[in-house]
């Protein structure tokens, strides 16, 4: 078996880190492969936001010095987000997260451009929280084409070159599948959008902090950030609007946010968000290499451990922290019960995860019946190590050989 080199203790574990898993119940902490569901909160974050928690609670809309503590933490913040994708500081706006900054860059922007069309597209393999917006803006005047993708996974741009008219306000497809994670070629596609007058939006809360996201790079109008996603809270994201691009408001009250969306800053968590992307923007590089050291020692041995599995997504262009597997002869929903002590890993998207049919996304990609029953996503993260990986190695070997004998 191929072995990856150890190079010391990760410096996260040096900080005292751990995931404190079942400890209430004196239970074995299972190794955490499911980084693409949520990733636990990075020690440099907490450490941020501490004050925020403890001291700093003033409102930074008030002019006093209380708020203006309060204001100076969110601008700062506001700063570390743009930096890591390579925007502007006015281009940020603070949302509760990627479910919102979908929202509202999806029905902003038909809402703003529907004098001139109400066509829009996206792709057969989104998030729901872009395929259940464009299904409500359907039921609302707006016509959705969802572009088909090929069985690794990706949009052919000669595809939306075909569904494209003078009346297509938008197009949406996301950076990163969360469940198999092949990356989409979002400058040839934003290029065509551009081509045609349409505005560009990636969901990219799954690239963001994993590979480079920079907005100029892929030609985007309109991109999503959500923390939960890189080592920062749940419920706090950010969505890029690039100036000149105007958005239908999506929450009415004050003019928070430059009067884009109403509602008192969440100071806490946007602290959070911020301190985390700028270790994303810091360690990017060394970030990357991890992932795929360890994602990569973890399907060389799956594959020389278990006969009949196989890849689901791309191969090459693919997140480095991301492998989809399906094996044959096994029901994905009984290997994850067998391995539930041992391993903590998913079917695919943590949203609907508790239905055992196939994945839309595996069905979208024309993935064989008897592949797409038996796969998993497992995801690492900053804090795998090449020992967890070994040991994960073991407990999913031993499962699906069981699962397999007691068809």
């Amino acid at each position: 078996m191929c072995m990856l080199a150890e190079d010391g203790i990760p410096d996260w574990q040096a900080r005292g880190f751990s995931i404190a898993v079942g400890e209430e119940l004196n239970m074995k902490k299972p190794i955490y492969l499911d980084y693409n569901a949520t990733t636990p909160h990075a020690p440099e974050v907490i450490a941020d936001m501490r004050p925020y928690l403890e001291d700093h609670f003033g409102n930074p809309s008030s002019s006093h010095a209380y708020g203006r503590a309060a204001r100076e933490a969110v601008e700062t913040a506001r700063a570390r987000v743009a930096a890591l994708i390579g925007a502007t500081t006015d281009e940020i706006i603070f949302t509760s997260g990627g479910t919102e900054s979908n929202n509202y860059a999806i029905k902003g922007a038909a809402f703003a451009r529907r004098e001139r069309g109400t066509h829009l597209i996206t792709s057969a393999i989104e998030h729901p929280a872009v395929l259940e917006v464009c299904a409500w803006l359907e039921r609302n005047a707006f016509d959705v084409t969802r572009l088909p993708v090929d069985e690794m996974g990706r949009v052919n741009p000669d595809d939306l070159r075909q569904a494209i008219t003078s009346r297509t306000v938008l197009v949406s497809v996301m950076h990163a599948n969360n469940e198999v994670g092949t990356i989409q070629p979002i400058r040839e596609l934003a290029d065509i959008t551009h081509a045609h007058g349409a505005l560009m939006h990636t969901d990219a809360a799954q690239s963001v902090g994993k590979i480079p996201a920079l907005v100029d790079e892929l030609g985007v109008d309109l991109l999503s950030v959500a923390g939960h996603k890189l080592y920062a809270p749940k419920g706090v994201g950010a969505i890029y609007i690039r100036r000149g691009v105007s958005l239908e408001k999506f929450m009415h009250g004050a003019d928070h946010e430059q009067g884009r969306r109403a509602s008192t800053e969440n100071v806490l968590e946007i602290v959070g968000l911020g301190a985390a992307c700028e270790i994303a923007r810091h360690d990017r590089e060394q970030t990357r290499t991890h992932l795929k050291g360890v994602t990569d020692l973890l399907w060389e041995n799956l594959n020389a451990a278990i006969p009949d599995m196989r890849l689901n997504g791309h191969p090459t262009e693919r997140l480095p922290n991301t492998l989809n597997v399906g094996f044959r002869r096994v029901e994905a929903h009984r290997l994850l019960e067998a391995i539930s002590q041992d391993v903590a890993a998913s079917t695919g998207s943590a949203c609907h995860s508790g239905d055992i049919s196939i994945s839309p996304v595996l069905k979208a990609m024309g993935t064989p019946r008897d592949w797409a029953g038996g796969a998993i996503r497992l995801s690492t993260g900053k804090m795998t190590t090449s020992e967890e990986i070994m040991i994960a190695v073991e407990a999913i070997a031993r499962a699906v050989k069981l699962c397999r004998e007691t068809i």
